[in-house]
């Protein structure tokens, strides 16, 4: 190692006249600056040719800073400063490792490129002297033609000078020739080219105060791997990065502060900004962290010199970083004199005060200590009222957030005293992190072999658990000893008590499935725990616990019924509050990037995998003892690729059978919620009170829609928070009678018609028996049969266990109210948080699920909860609502038997297509019709309405196409229309042409063209299906056909596609033009080098996250760790899957906002509302009320000129000067994108207002 130190010192020509490079004035500052990056590039060579044990995080191919594991070092003696002693460098002393250094052929090389490299320098350096200027001559100015050498040019050679705030060059720095034996240390520390102390750029430094020099902090670790350009892609309003790199920084300083060792994050910071190629990677925001650390600790020298590493940077001082100085002078006591210069400083560089208490998020007392030090100069300042509430800039909703009128919004059915108790509840559980609750499977009786296996179990977890501890520690030890300046894991491990990484890994250890889990989704999930748990840990140390309690205290008189107050929306009343409370609850937490978790994870896995250990004769004394791992890895193949599995041990799950547990742990945020959630104020605050919840999920890593989001003015956000809030509001309960009818069938081996996943015991078994020959026919037809029993033991496996969580949460909070807080993915469709059970999930799930606030049936109730039942039946699809309802009064007596004798009567409920909600219908419908006023019936049964073919929809609406919106009913008619039947009768007409020129595969289709085998087509082909993917689609339908000769199912499909695609064309000519032209437009858009980014009429920005996959390597003790990557924004964007995703996230983003805007006036009028993306439920009283509201919504929603809007947005975006370098060199392409963006497709004459008369628009 310190012979790699000692070549780099002697690249850099340390105090070795030798290798000291001369610099002439006249020199290229370009050709300097590629010298500099080559010897970057071989100090990385040189690191990477050591690194043969080291585990590292590469991103690209930049490995970040080591996030290691190694053995740990030889014990070294302290040095009286209690800083570990720096080991030797010479070729016989002890490496940085520990390890004795050793000659290898790796020695041999290293000399073989430092020669070579020396001679390519020596060369360089003849170049640099024969183009340098003679002596005394005046260097010209470039010439404006080249505008880009231009700016190269201001830069000093070598990258050594300081940049001043404003982006110009330091007049200090001269341009005599200097040599390259300059420390990097000291282009950091106070020089004469640096400001002196107590100039601007050093607003809070301290006069006549002994100052340490920068110098004295150690040299940290070389980033591995040649550096990259990094893409500016990923950036906030401030310029900061959020590339793997920047967000692995960044927690890291905010991880070493929370353990109170800003001293080790300044030793971080202070690796990245000694180098100028690194200095590229860092942004404001990491030098903010470190500031707010030391402004905590009251320490001015630090930021001081923060300051003056920000003047170097070339970065301006933002409100943040005058808010952690005026902090640290708050709480230091500091004189007026030094106050007066750092609110001088401020000013200066165009910041007002009043902008500290409006533009700064402040934690715990940071806002009293910044007004503490303000009155140490001004006595009577007092900080600005708050700004008056973002109002919302959609035209869709003026009228919406209008205040002429007196507004009365509806109340929750609970006290305010109820209320204040659930919230308590609900911050109890959350603070516990995780909720262990009973399961529903059947208790059987305790045996004596159970009570022997849960008494082995629970000694085994003991001794486990203290092996997991004892080496957890040896760990940290281990990490603890090594050079601090080195990035490593060491923090990570610290931030919770150990037990609590021990409870974690145990837990996860008794819900591993038989078959095992991938390395990677354990390690993910592993991770994942840790940093929600280190995020509440964090929330609870600071004062916002008490804040939000009191917050939340004073909200809760808008909900609940005891109160007045009614007249504010949730969000508004939320701010309303906050704002009067003086500080805000936001955080400015750092999310840890993927690559973090995976490792950290992986970690974990690595201590499971090597401490946990098990007698092999614990279950059978006859075998040989020998302490054997209770976790292997081992490789799987999936596809093409190999996967690394962590699997259990069959002694693991042998006992975990026979213990037959019958509780289940999950995390808190898995259970739906006690209380009404925090609403949605901003893309960082809302859902649950302290688990971490973004508001726009999307696939791991993606940071781009964060930034978005954070980029775009509050008040176009209003009315996405709004609808959010509106959805988690509703408050639910549980259907019991139905509850308890699917336990009782889950516990008797299951039902597969009923969709209720039988158990294990029920899995196929191999039939065949061992092959008794060497024949080859019968062991492959063994090993085949083996592998489909072992898949479909898997899935059975999955299924089980997806039913028992869903069945035992909400068997859980059967006797309660609660709710579902909702986000949204990237194109704006709503979800509900808790992932297993909600009501966006299956036929079980829904029907048990019902609305805690109960309404009256009134005059219409009864029929539409018939007509309910009728298209959960399935049966009369291409009936009017009349008919279903004459309908549903033939069969009353059946009704009436299923609720009576769900299990034993005739059972008419389970031939429909949805089941157990048929069922549950049945049951409200005998209730209702059984009272004595059906009227007067108090029903909590959700009626949906469904969207016909909804996305169809929308391309019709945005066409005008006539005759495409009546096949989708946006047209009145008498009975509703069948865009699939219309779609195979056109198909088949095509059939019966073709057969009659004598196609033969059209002749073979005779009497196989139905409506099943077209509709899964027709359905996907408005979200972007290929003709490829819908081929696969019709293969599979035409192979379920009885009778359909398989000789002819590829031939066969191939046509059908071909004729469904035309159809289409013809059906909705308009639809198809749209999609072409949006297709066409995302190509052109991905090809220049940028990804389709949109705003919804609601104001929401929407970015596509399809890139170029990039390969993220991970070393571990276990395996290497490929992790890949498909929306880092940093890389170029994947042109297929930009341009055939467009159409359909747009009609996605059309048909959310669209639910947006219906569930907002449905909670203006007073009525309950839910949805599932274009199924909307409410009460049977308000189904009316509801579907005026839905075509009055969808009217207005195209009403507005979509597609005009979409042509100008993307013109403005992708066509304006910010391109001009991608239309000089591709002029033709520039010019066709102008055209195609230009030419917005022509529209039919449909007559929208028709759709409010449409009754089966939705129904």
């Amino acid at each position: 190692m310190w012979r790699v130190l000692g070549l780099r010192a002697a690249l850099l020509g340390r105090g070795t006249g030798r290798w000291t490079a001369t610099r002439n004035s006249s020199a290229s500052a370009k050709e300097a600056a590629e010298k500099a990056e080559l010897l970057e590039v071989l100090e990385a060579r040189v690191k990477q040719l050591q690194a043969d044990n080291v585990s590292e995080v590469t991103v690209d191919r930049v490995a970040v800073a080591p996030l290691q594991k190694s053995p740990a070092p030889k014990a070294a003696v302290p040095s009286p400063a209690g800083k570990a002693p720096a080991p030797t460098g010479k070729d016989g002393g002890v490496s940085s490792c520990g390890a004795p250094s050793q000659p290898s052929r790796w020695v041999e090389k290293l000399k073989k490129e430092k020669w070579i490299k020396h001679k390519r320098q020596l060369r360089l350096e003849q170049k640099f002297s024969a183009a340098a200027l003679p002596a005394g001559a005046e260097r010209t100015s470039t010439p404006a033609t080249k505008p880009r050498k231009a700016a190269v040019a201001t830069e000093s050679p070598g990258r050594a000078k300081a940049i001043s705030p404003k982006g110009g060059t330091n007049p200090k720095v001269s341009g005599k020739s200097k040599t390259f034996h300059e420390s990097r240390r000291a282009t950091v520390a106070p020089s004469q080219d640096s400001p002196k102390r107590g100039s601007p750029a050093s607003p809070c430094a301290p006069q006549g105060h002994e100052q340490s020099r920068l110098e004295e902090w150690p040299e940290m670790g070389e980033l591995e791997g040649p550096m990259v350009q990094w893409d500016l892609r990923l950036k906030d309003k401030e310029d900061n990065k959020y590339g793997s790199i920047q967000l692995i920084i960044m927690s890291y300083l905010e991880c070493c502060l929370f353990l109170g060792q800003p001293e080790r994050a300044q030793q971080c910071l202070m690796f990245y900004h000694r180098s100028h190629a690194r200095r590229k990677l860092l942004g404001i925001e990491m030098y903010n962290i470190l500031m707010h650390g030391w402004a905590k600790k009251g320490s001015l020298n630090q930021i001081g010199r923060l300051f003056f590493m920000l003047e170097e940077a070339g970065l301006k001082p933002n409100l943040s970083c005058y808010a952690a100085a005026l902090e640290c002078l708050g709480r230091a006591h500091a004189p007026a004199t030094v106050v007066k210069r750092c609110v001088q400083q401020l000013q200066e560089g165009g910041f007002h005060l009043d902008e500290l208490f409006q533009g700064v998020l402040y934690k715990e007392d940071e806002r009293e200590m910044v007004l503490k030090a303000l009155r140490i100069i001004r006595p009577s300042f007092q900080p600005p009222a708050p700004p008056p509430a973002e109002s919302c800039t959609s035209p869709l909703l003026r009228d919406f957030y209008s205040k002429e009128k007196p507004v009365s919004y509806p109340k929750l059915d609970f006290s305010l005293r109820e209320l204040r108790e659930r919230f308590q509840q609900q911050l109890e559980m959350e603070v516990s992190n995780t909720v262990t609750i009973p399961s529903v499977e059947a208790v059987k009786p305790v045996t004596e072999e159970a009570l022997k296996a849960r008494e082995l179990l629970a000694a085994l977890r003991s001794e486990w658990r203290g092996s997991l501890l004892r080496t957890l520690r040896e760990s940290k030890a281990h990490m603890a000893q090594r050079k601090s300046q080195q990035m490593s894991l060491y923090p990570y491990l610290c931030l919770l008590e150990d037990t609590e990484y021990v409870d974690i890994m145990l837990q996860s250890l008794s819900s591993l499935p038989p078959q095992g889990e991938s390395l990677l989704a354990l390690a993910r999930e592993l991770g994942a725990k840790i940093y929600s748990k280190f995020a509440i840990r964090k929330k609870l140390r600071s004062r916002l616990v008490e804040r939000l309690q009191r917050v939340y205290e004073d909200y809760a008189q808008l909900l609940a019924r005891d109160a007045q107050l009614d007249s504010h929306l949730p969000r508004e009343y939320w701010e309303r509050l906050e704002a009067s409370s003086g500080s805000s609850l936001l955080s400015r937490d750092c999310t840890w990037p993927h690559v973090l978790v995976v490792q950290l994870g992986a970690h974990m896995v690595e201590l499971l995998v090597q401490v946990i250990k098990v007698q092999s004769n614990i279950l059978n004394p006859s075998v040989e003892p020998k302490l054997i791992p209770v976790l292997y890895h081992v490789y799987s193949f999936r596809s093409s690729r190999q996967i690394g599995f962590i699997k259990p041990h069959p002694i693991l799950t042998q006992i975990l059978a026979h213990a037959a547990e019958t509780t289940l742990t999950f995390d808190s945020f898995v259970m739906p919620m006690l209380c009404p959630p925090v609403p949605w104020t901003s893309p960082h605050f809302g859902a649950y009170l302290l688990v971490p919840t973004k508001l726009m999920r999307c696939v791991e890593g993606a940071v781009q829609h964060q930034l978005l989001l954070d980029k775009c003015p509050p008040g176009s956000l209003c009315s996405v928070l709004d609808s959010l809030n509106q959805l988690g509001t509703c408050p639910w309960k549980i259907n019991q009678p139905v509850l308890d009818l699917i336990i009782s069938v889950f516990n008797a081996k299951g039902s597969e018609k009923l969709a209720v996943p039988p158990p294990l015991s029920e899995a196929p078994k191999p039939s065949l028996g061992p092959a008794t020959g060497p024949g080859p026919p019968s062991s492959r037809a063994l090993k085949r049969e083996l592998a489909q029993c072992r898949k479909k033991t898997v899935e059975m496996y999955s299924l089980r266990m997806d039913a028992l969580y869903k069945l035992s949460i909400a068997n859980h909070v059967r006797d309660q109210v609660f709710w579902f807080p909702h986000n949204m993915d990237f194109r704006g469709r709503t979800y509900p948080c808790p992932p297993y059970f909600n009501h966006l999930g299956s036929d079980v799930t829904r029907a048990i699920l019902l609305f805690a606030e109960g309404k009256p049936l009134g005059p219409r109730g009864l029929d539409w909860l018939k007509i309910h039942l009728v298209n959960l039946t399935g049966l009369k699809k291409k009936s009017s609502l009349q008919e279903r309802l004459a309908y549903a009064n033939e069969v009353l007596e059946e009704i009436l038997d299923s609720a009576d004798h769900p299990l034993t009567g005739r059972k008419w409920w389970m031939d429909t297509d949805e089941p157990w909600q048929a069922l549950a219908c049945c049951m409200e419908i005998a209730q209702a019709s059984r009272s004595p006023d059906p009227a007067a019936y108090i029903s909590h049964f959700p009626i949906h309405q469904d969207g016909s073919c909804n996305g169809l929809q929308h391309y019709a609406a945005l066409g005008r196409d006539v005759i495409g919106a009546t096949s989708v009913n946006l047209m009145p008619c008498d009975t509703p229309q069948d865009v699939y039947s219309g779609v195979a009768q056109q198909v088949e007409e095509f059939r019966k042409q073709h057969a009659q020129e004598g196609m033969k595969v059209a002749q073979v289709l005779d009497g196989f063209i139905s409506r099943k085998v077209v509709k899964q087509t027709v359905m996907t082909v408005v979200y972007g299906v290929t003709r490829y993917g819908g081929r696969l689609q019709i293969e599979k339908r035409l192979k379920e056909l009885e009778g359909f000769p398989q000789e002819y199912v590829w031939e066969a499909s191939h046509y059908l596609v071909q004729q469904v695609f035309n159809s289409l064309k013809e059906m909705f000519s308009g639809t198809r033009e749209i999609q072409i032209w949006l297709t066409e437009s995302a190509r052109l858009i991905a090809k220049s080098g940028r990804t389709v980014e949109w705003v919804t009429p609601l104001g929401l920005p929407i970015v596509q996250p399809y890139h170029r996959s990039k390969s993220t390597v991970l070393n571990s003790a276990i395996q290497t760790l490929n992790l890949n990557v498909h929306c880092d924004a940093n890389q170029k964007p994947d042109t297929m899957k930009q341009k055939n995703a467009f159409p359909p996230n747009f009609i996605h983003s059309l048909d959310s906002t669209h639910m947006m805007l219906t569930a907002l006036h449905c909670f203006r009028r007073g009525l309950t509302f839910v949805s599932v993306h274009d199924c909307y439920w409410t009460h049977a009283l308000t189904v009316d009320v509801m579907n005026q509201v839905c075509r009055e919504q969808f009217v207005e929603l195209h009403s507005q000129p979509i597609l005009q809007d979409l042509s100008r947005f993307l013109l403005q975006k992708y066509c304006t000067s910010s391109l001009a370098e991608w239309r000089d060199k591709s002029s033709q392409e520039h010019r066709k994108l102008v055209e195609l963006l230009s030419r917005v497709p022509k529209t039919g004459d449909l007559d929208l207002q028709k759709v409010k008369e449409s009754i089966y628009f939705f129904s």
